[in-house]
Order: structure tokens, then sequence, then C-alpha cells
């Protein structure tokens, strides 16, 4: 059975795009797959490197990956600093990581412009520490966006590097990897890109969100003036609002109010109102497991010593072999 790597990070609440853009896929990958999970709170360190509350953020985002419905008991989820092994390997491959090449990932470039007082070691190496994160369990599939791409192929850089260097054939090459031939993306309200905890607080609707702070979120959504002849192209703000209601609501409700937009009826605040209520009605469930799993504190220790444990079996392994390739022996 291959083996899937694939991690979020440790920053905040999951929001819908985390949700239709990559955890429905995990679900359905963890039937078929040798899945690792992990929640990245090493990474998270990298732009917030004295969190106000890191426990409570891992728990938030464990507890959600669970009631979306993530299966602990068919793939091994897990919290990134429970497994010493990772940071390991992060230093053996660091070794062997050039300065240039780390340099020049675009990550990289947009984040020391975004935070020019915050240029730290981790986050120049973040691709390593990444690339650890995969190869610790010699996954051949990595479920990503395209803003991840260029750090996959760095990965496998550095496994080829590793193999090539102490002569032996070790790490898999790790590949992009999509469950569904249709990934869903997920735009944000701001009317701009995609849906992100990054991209302000408004821009996204968060699982864990009640439904009045969703209708809330949903009716500031920016919208225009509305269509002044029949048929024109929608601009990038309203085409968001119909991708939304594309996902949540029933092909009729899409049909009708794209009909009303197409001979200028729309109504965007009537169009609006039904999407919020729309979210609300998908994410019911979640937000109930959600509560429910939040307050069984034994059940999530229990989940995360269970996911340790798997995580630190396979990750023991790669390194007891990484050691003996190196050189590494016991007097």
């Amino acid at each position: 059975m291959e083996t899937v790597v694939s991690g979020i990070r440790s920053t905040g609440n999951l929001h819908l795009g985390n949700y239709y853009g990559a955890i429905q896929n995990f679900v359905k990958m963890q039937n078929e797959y040798n899945c690792f999970f992990f929640i990245a709170d090493l990474h998270s360190l990298t732009t917030h490197p004295t969190p106000a509350d890191l426990h409570g953020n891992v728990k938030q985002v464990l507890v959600e990956y669970l009631a979306a419905g993530l299966d602990p008991e068919k793939v091994t989820l897990y919290i990134q600093s429970d497994v010493p092994e990772t940071t390991e390997l992060y230093l053996y491959l660091n070794m062997n990581a050039y300065v240039g090449e780390l340099e020049r990932s675009t990550s990289f470039k947009d984040k020391i412009r975004a935070q020019p007082d915050n240029v730290n070691a981790g986050l120049l190496t973040y691709p390593v520490l990444m690339a650890a994160d995969i190869i610790l369990h010699r996954a051949t599939k990595v479920p990503v966006g395209k803003d991840q791409e260029q750090h996959l192929e760095m990965s496998r850089t550095f496994a080829n590097r590793f193999n090539r260097l102490y002569n032996h054939d070790y790490f898999p090459e790790p590949y992009a990897f999509n469950f569904s031939e249709n990934l869903v993306k997920i735009p944000g309200l701001d009317g701009k890109g995609k849906m992100g905890k990054s991209e302000g607080e408004g821009n996204a609707v968060y699982l864990s969100d009640s439904p009045e702070a969703i209708r809330k979120k949903v009716m500031r959504a920016v919208t225009d003036s509305g269509p002044t002849a029949d048929n024109q192209e929608k601009p990038q703000e309203i085409q968001n609002l119909f991708d939304l209601i594309k996902v949540v609501s029933s092909a009729d409700t899409y049909e009708h109010f794209d009909n009303l937009y197409n001979t200028c009826n729309i109504r965007y605040g009537d169009l609006k109102k039904q999407l919020a209520e729309d979210i609300i009605i998908a994410t019911a469930p979640i937000r109930d497991r959600i509560k429910d799993i939040s307050t069984d504190s034994a059940y999530l220790r229990q989940v995360a010593r269970h996911g340790a444990i798997k995580a630190r079996e396979s990750a023991s392994k790669t390194i007891k072999d990484v050691r003996e390739i190196i050189g590494f022996r016991s007097f």
C-alpha cells in the first residue's frame, strides 16, 4: 500500500477551504492508502515564533480534523513535535541543503517581504523541514496545492541528493497527488483570491463558526453594483460567491441566482442570505461534532498518544537506517 503524507499548520481554526479543498480528500484517502496526517506545530514557529496559545491552536486543529471525518484507527494522525525523529532528519538534511537554493525559494522571498523583521533561519530552511516530514515516512504521494509544488520539488532534490551522496538508493521520490481529478478551490469572501487564514479574519468561514458569525461574514462579502447587461461576465468578487454556492448549495439554487444575474434581476442581499444559510446547513454536522469532541479531553489525549506511537514506529526505523547509511555507529 502506497504511503501518503500531508500536514496542516497549527495557526488557528480550519476553514471551508481546508475542508472542501483537502480534508474531504483525506477522508477518502484513509480507506485506500497508508496515510500520515500531522499538525505542523513546528512549521508554525517560522511565522509565529512566540505563539500566544500554541497548545490551544494544536488542540483546535486536532478536534476539527476528527470532527471532519478523519479516523485515527485508519490513519496515523499525529502532532509534529511529538515525533523527535522529524527534527533529527531535518538536521541531517540541512547539512546537504545549500543556502543559494534555499534563498531562491519563492515562498522564502514572499515571506521576507511579508515579515522583514522576522527573517529567521527556520524560515530559510522551511523546505528542508517539509522534506523531512515527507521522506521520514518514505512517502511517495503528497497532497499539495500549487503554492507548495516548489517545496515538493525541493523534497525530491534532498531525497535524491541523500541517495547520491551516500551511494544508497534509500529514499523514494515523493510526487504531488490529488485524490480527486477535479480539485475544489474555495474562494475567499474578500473578492480576491482563495480562502485562507492569512488573508484577514473576514475572508474565511471557519468550521467552528456559529451560525450568527457565518451570517455576518457572508453578508459583508464584497460585491459590485450589479450587472448592467444581460449575460455579462461576472467580476471576480461575484464569481467567488457563485463558486461558493456551487459547492454548498443545490444545483437548482445555483441556477436560480445565475438566471437572475444573467437577466439583470439579481439582488445580492438575497444571494448572500441564501449562501449563508446553505453554509450553515453544510457545516452543521461538523460544528456539532466539534462541540462534542472538544470537551472530551481523555479522548483527545488518547488520539494524540496513539498517533505519536504509530508515527514514531515508522520514523524510528527510517532514522535507524539513515544513521547507519551516514556512518553513525555506537561503540
